[in-house]
């Protein structure tokens, strides 16, 4: 765990890598309950099996806002636990993001104990005064914590930080030490980047790699919260071997790669489901049953209840069909 001290010297070595986003998954009547043993069979099966690195716990794959506080610290406590027994070295982050900022104090200082890496905030969803009101949020945990913090700006909170926002957090807050920018506003990270050089950047619009970012240091070597498990098996690990040629600066590679093994055609054969709701087709959104149906066509354990907690909606039948037949194409499944 890094110390808010160290979190700026630790953050530009340790975050390196896939890092997992873990769904949550669902059992009982309406979902009440979580299925644990779907989660530790879902945290091996991305530490063991796949050897990814890092994990990204109860952030919005996780459907954060659906679960209590009770459960969203087990959730981190078992990840830490099973993660680490397979992997010593794992980084783990936690989102400890919520509404009320007592809340994400407890949060946090659980994360701490725990023995959590690094804990992010997303922009808070309700009430945000602008950055001034980020700031405050921001200063009110590291005010009451002990560990590195991390920004986490999504368009799923409704306010997305500007440049210049999140790099004054970055200047106030010795803690905060990385940020993943899920805006998909490449300017913006290049801005930030300007304006606060220290600051460990993720940009989920990942053409940025393909155009030298990762060279010129504007991007750090890190998916620091993606759902890389959904796209390779043990078998076949086209993520990692793709990401291992960008880390090592061999872009035409890669991008051929992404070609010829059908990675690019992937992400368009998938659609827009885990992250539109066609209902609200203008909002960001973490459809939590569409990436377990998508976890469910690998084999990965969802739990008996396999939808989303209110307030998201049921995923449609049509979107099932569109990413089975996404699976069976990149053939990392035979026909569903």
């Amino acid at each position: 765990m890094a110390t808010a001290q160290q979190a700026r010297s630790w953050a530009r070595s340790a975050l390196r890598g896939i890092g997992d986003s873990l769904y949550t998954p669902f059992s009982g009547p309406g979902g009440d309950d979580i299925d644990w043993d779907a989660y530790t069979e879902l945290v091996r099966y991305c530490v063991a099996d796949l050897g990814h690195p890092m994990l990204w716990c109860t952030s919005g794959v996780a459907e954060f806002w659906s679960l209590t506080i009770d459960e969203r610290k087990r959730l981190l406590e078992l990840a830490i636990e099973v993660g680490r027994a397979h992997n010593p070295d794992l980084v783990v982050q936690a989102c400890t993001a919520a509404t009320s900022v007592k809340d994400c104090v407890e949060l946090t200082r659980h994360a701490e104990q725990s023995g959590a890496d690094i804990a992010y905030i997303q922009t808070p969803m309700m009430e945000t005064h602008g950055g001034e009101g980020v700031l405050r949020y921001f200063a009110h945990v590291a005010e009451r914590t002990d560990i590195a913090l991390g920004m986490f700006n999504s368009p799923s909170s409704g306010y997305v930080l500007s440049a210049a926002e999140s790099a004054r957090i970055y200047d106030e807050i010795p803690a905060v030490c990385a940020t993943k920018e899920g805006a998909f506003r490449p300017r913006n990270s290049r801005a930030l980047h300007a304006l606060a050089p220290g600051l460990v950047i993720w940009e989920c619009d990942l053409t940025v790699y393909r155009a030298g970012w990762l060279r010129a240091g504007i991007v750090c070597p890190a998916q620091l919260g993606t759902v890389g498990y959904l796209h390779e098996t043990p078998q076949r690990r086209i993520v990692s071997e793709y990401w291992e040629l960008v880390y090592n600066d061999k872009l035409v590679e890669a991008m051929d790669y992404a070609a010829e093994s059908g990675m690019d055609r992937f992400e368009s054969d998938m659609g827009s489901w885990f992250v539109c709701y066609p209902g609200r087709s203008d909002y960001f959104t973490h459809w939590g049953a569409a990436f377990k149906h998508a976890a469910s066509v690998l084999g990965l354990p969802i739990g008996d209840y396999p939808h989303s907690r209110p307030p998201q909606a049921l995923l449609p039948d049509a979107a099932k069909a569109q990413i089975e037949a996404a699976y069976t194409r990149l053939g990392l499944v035979e026909k569903c």
